[in-house]
């Protein structure tokens, strides 16, 4: 189906409108704080490093001044939606001189390894047995299967993973307790000891997300399932002798996607905070990890950059699902818009 271009155009518009916002309430909000990040690095390198103390002032400022801390707060927002606006998201104050691109691209593949992959096989499993269950022509067997699935969605992922981590990491020992991989491996994304020793560390946290989301997509999927079937049109194809199979998968699971193809849009944008704890029970070198150690340490530019990296992930996975809507769904048009 063709897409008007006006239509295009105007989503691509609101598109920039929420990147702008977003990144006016990223800079503001931390801002509303009195702590001064600046000071308090300097403060941490006096307490733990045994620097004098002498020339502390001259140091802040001069960090201060790095940082571009000292200009007033519209030079400031103007600077930083500029470079914001080129991906250019500056240095780490924590981590001097790492720039925070370096930071976002060395944990964003270890998050998005686990957490996406946890959240479409959630998808996948959670809709397929949440339609069966809901589609009143399965075997009533299927059914069984909801009270630990609804089990499993009302406890958080962290709960979950402090449980499999005594019960499979700690007592069974099936899998490492924490890390990313082994540091007795060479860090070698060529090897294949490397990439299955990666996999064996993340699938802990990995199965902890994945019982936790697939309930809720089933239980979602399977009231969706229970609504539709009642509509006219599944009552018509039954009418003219539609065999099912085609009446479930044409008719009722096409009709059911719509609001499970968003709500996946919106998961996958949530893929960092909603990763963060889990990361943190594992000691996971993800970037929802990095984004507490920053928090913790008022890294300015840090939380910055990965919070917008967040609001641009939800932001392009809506306008892209809003696209292929069509391909979904043929009653909805876009002709004229």
């Amino acid at each position: 189906m063709r897409i008007p271009i006006g239509y295009v155009l105007k989503r691509v518009g609101f598109l920039i409108l929420v990147l702008w916002t977003a990144a006016t309430i990223n800079f503001l909000l931390p801002k509303l704080t009195p702590r001064d990040p600046v000071q308090e690095q300097v403060n941490l390198k006096i307490a733990t490093m045994g620097v004098s103390s002498e020339g502390a002032t001259e140091m802040v400022e001069s960090l201060k001044e790095l940082y571009g801390l000292d200009k007033p707060l519209w030079q400031q927002y103007t600077t930083y939606i500029w470079n914001t606006a080129r991906f250019d998201l500056g240095f780490s104050i924590a981590n001097y001189p790492k720039r925070v691109n370096e930071i976002i691209g060395e944990t964003i593949w270890w998050t998005l390894g686990f957490v996406l992959t946890a959240t479409v096989l959630a998808f996948i499993l959670g809709t397929v047995i949440g339609a069966l269950v809901g589609w009143s022509k399965t075997s009533k067997y299927l059914s069984w299967l909801m009270p630990p699935l609804a089990l499993f969605s009302a406890v958080p992922a962290f709960i979950l993973a402090l449980v499999l981590i005594y019960y499979l990491a700690f007592k069974a020992q099936w899998f490492p307790l924490r890390g990313g991989y082994d540091p007795l491996i060479d860090l070698d994304w060529s090897s294949w000891s490397f990439i299955l020793d990666v996999a064996h560390h993340a699938a802990l946290p990995a199965i902890s997300l994945l019982l936790v989301s697939i309930g809720g997509w089933s239980l979602t999927m399977r009231a969706m399932m229970v609504t539709v079937e009642g509509a006219d049109y599944i009552t018509f194809a039954e009418a003219k002798g539609l065999t099912g199979t085609r009446i479930f998968f044409q008719y009722a699971l096409r009709n059911t996607l719509l609001p499970q193809v968003t709500a996946l849009a919106m998961q996958l944008g949530f893929i960092v905070s909603g990763s963060t704890l889990v990361e943190n029970m594992f000691g996971y070198p993800g970037i929802g990890r990095r984004l507490g150690a920053a928090i913790t340490a008022f890294d300015y530019p840090v939380i910055y950059g990965i919070v917008f990296f967040l609001v641009v992930g939800i932001a392009l996975a809506t306008f892209l699902v809003d696209l292929i809507y069509p391909l979904l769904d043929p009653r909805i048009s876009y002709e004229g818009g």
